[in-house]
């Protein structure tokens, strides 16, 4: 799907969503996974099993984000930068090993985003990640905090709570969805 396209589908989608339209915001989420899926993958070559997680972690901020979207401003922009953002914190987070250059906006789109309103979102980004987090069980929320938060390897993580590195991945898997049930599920 060419970024027009995308535009084209998301935009109505993100404008009825803003609206207070419930199945509108499920649809556009739904259009952008879509996307994400199709910018992450390649990106994580040497990484197949973190692709889903990137997704729904991507999706998890576009939702923590989505009052910073400015709506004079195409909508595939803005989920753009901020899968950009998500796949530079992974590389940050891992290390150099696997990269291969650094993450391109799809279809060569930019965006330069104001130090001013990041500083805000990310506020407000914090306050509303701590009260997702806290609609987790413990386990869950452990996992996600160590892995996604601080960003410790899984082996470390794993350790740090005395279980296996599958467990881990499990926990965390399991709590990023349900912390999209619960995002999806707020105001």
């Amino acid at each position: 799907m060419v970024t027009e396209e995308f535009e084209r589908r998301l935009a109505p989608l993100w404008q009825a969503a803003r609206d207070g339209d419930e199945v509108a915001y499920r649809a556009a989420l739904s259009v952008i996974a879509l996307r994400l899926r199709a910018y992450v993958r390649p990106r994580m070559v040497g990484l197949p099993d973190d692709v889903e997680d990137m997704v729904q972690e991507t999706l998890l901020a576009i939702h923590l984000k989505r009052a910073t979207h400015d709506p004079s401003l195409p909508v595939s922009n803005w989920v753009h930068a901020i899968a950009r953002y998500r796949l530079t914190d992974l590389y940050r987070r891992r290390g150099r090993r696997g990269r291969r250059g650094h993450p391109e906006p799809l279809d060569g789109l930019e965006i330069e985003a104001d130090a001013d309103s990041e500083g805000v979102a990310a506020s407000f980004a914090r306050r509303d990640l701590g009260r997702l987090l806290d609609a987790l069980p413990l386990g869950q929320r452990q996992a996600i905090e160590l892995v996604k938060v601080q960003g410790l390897s899984t082996d470390e993580a794993a350790a740090a709570m005395g279980i296996t590195v599958s467990t881990l991945k499990v926990r965390v898997h399991r709590g990023l969805q349900r912390l999209m049930q619960v995002a999806r599920s707020e105001p």
